[in-house]
């Protein structure tokens, strides 16, 4: 097995290790939020959520290794790039939400409405975000079946993730105010 390879794998085993370490995060914040007022709401996405991640990592790999994918660095360097950027936003978004921050659909609005960080300009960054990763991670070892079926699955599950999680934010005046104006994802866009 190539240096590369290894090296990718490794990349994809440690953001399977992240995103267990923020379903701990999560799980804490949903203790929190419903200790405070807060409800989990119906998330009958989340199942589907879960399994579009982990199968972007496996069929990365998968496709890596089985069909012998190239590394070639002209790709990879700005898929890195992209990469580290997302996950820089991602970040930001975490550490802006602090407790409301969670990856199930949660009806936080009654411990206030967060109008600072990233959602100064858009009303999901985290979402866009993901996108992003999700295509970025798959080519950063030129695995393209991968990131191009992702970026699809992924586009009809963020569809309907989105249906469930704007019907309860919208539902709080409040948050209908703060964020009616912006745009779901991009600045700037539409």
């Amino acid at each position: 097995m190539s240096l590369s390879v290894s090296l990718f794998l490794a990349l994809l085993v440690a953001v399977a290790a992240m995103r267990i370490f923020e379903l701990r995060i999560s799980k804490k914040h949903q203790r929190e939020i419903t200790s405070r007022g807060g409800a989990k709401a119906k998330d009958p996405v989340f199942p589907c959520m879960a399994m579009f991640h982990t199968v972007v990592l496996i069929g990365a790999a998968a496709e890596v290794v089985f069909l012998h994918r190239p590394f070639i660095p002209a790709l990879a360097i700005p898929m890195i790039a992209l990469f580290i950027f997302s996950n820089i936003v991602r970040w930001w978004v975490i550490r802006t939400l602090g407790e409301h921050w969670n990856v199930q659909v949660m009806d936080s609005t009654k411990l206030g409405v967060i109008i600072t960080g990233p959602f100064r300009y858009v009303r999901h960054p985290n979402y866009a975000a993901v996108f992003v990763e999700m295509i970025a991670l798959p080519l950063i070892h030129t695995a393209w079946i991968t990131a191009l079926a992702g970026a699809v699955a992924h586009a009809i599950v963020l569809t309907l993730r989105l249906s469930a999680e704007e019907r309860v934010l919208f539902a709080d005046s409040q948050y209908a105010a703060a964020m009616r104006s912006k745009p779901r994802f991009l600045p700037g866009l539409f």
